[in-house]
């Protein structure tokens, strides 16, 4: 299993970030695809139309996010996604620990090139 941490910068603020992550009506329109999602630890989420499922840990409005991905595996796959106030905006820190292997080269590319890339096209639209 690998880990990945990479940070990205979206030209809003934090709280705008935060709502684009756990709002499914904002999710929806950034992703273009159905989403399940809810701010009460505990609950399940979807993303892309079931692409990405799982589980929300903990939330902290505007600062953090954190989620188990499911994957077929014993040790759980977690993400955290930190905010951070930047000068252009939002630092958003991605930090997703055990990934199974087998799938680290399709994760690690869709967190830049799907995922953060749809939330910087959504935001520069404005």
């Amino acid at each position: 299993m690998k880990d990945f941490k990479k940070y990205y910068i979206l030209p809003v603020t934090p709280a705008e970030v935060y709502t684009a992550l756990t709002n499914p009506a904002t999710i929806q329109l950034w992703t273009g695809e159905a989403a399940e999602m809810s701010e009460v630890p505990g609950s399940e989420f979807s993303l892309w139309d079931g692409s990405i499922v799982g589980k929300n840990i903990e939330f902290e409005s505007g600062k953090k996010i954190t989620q188990q991905w499911y994957f077929d595996q014993e040790e759980p796959s977690i993400v955290t996604i930190k905010l951070h106030e930047h000068k252009n905006g939002t630092s958003v820190e991605i930090r997703h620990t055990n990934i199974p292997d087998s799938e680290y080269d399709d994760i690690t590319e869709g967190w830049t090139h799907s995922y953060m890339a749809a939330l910087d096209e959504f935001y520069s639209e404005d």
